[in-house]
């Protein structure tokens, strides 16, 4: 419960100085449809400095979530604060066997 918290801090903050106004943060819809489950399923696939191999759950959770929405938060605070590796987790859709949109 205490990650949630932080994550909807962080995306406030973030919300309120970058203005972005459509950020949309719960347990059931994440960030760019892939939900927290599915963040915490990937996390050690993204973090370093010794990261895992994405498991099946963290596959299906970016299968279902909206690349080039997760893309656009590849150079902001916000992977980072949440202690993801913004480079690792670019990784992570090759390693699923998915492809990464063009403007990433």
């Amino acid at each position: 419960m205490e990650s949630l918290q932080k994550l909807v801090m962080v995306m406030l903050v973030l919300s309120i100085t970058l203005g972005c106004g459509e950020i949309t943060v719960s347990r059931a819809d994440g960030l760019c449809n892939m939900t927290m489950d599915g963040f915490n399923a990937c996390k050690p696939a993204a973090t370093g400095p010794e990261p895992t191999e994405p498991s099946k759950e963290c596959c299906e959770a970016l299968a279902n979530a909206d690349l080039p929405c997760l893309c656009s938060y590849r150079h902001s605070v916000l992977l980072p604060s949440l202690g993801i590796d913004p480079d690792l987790a670019m990784q992570l859709p090759e390693k699923c066997n998915l492809t990464l949109p063009a403007e990433c």
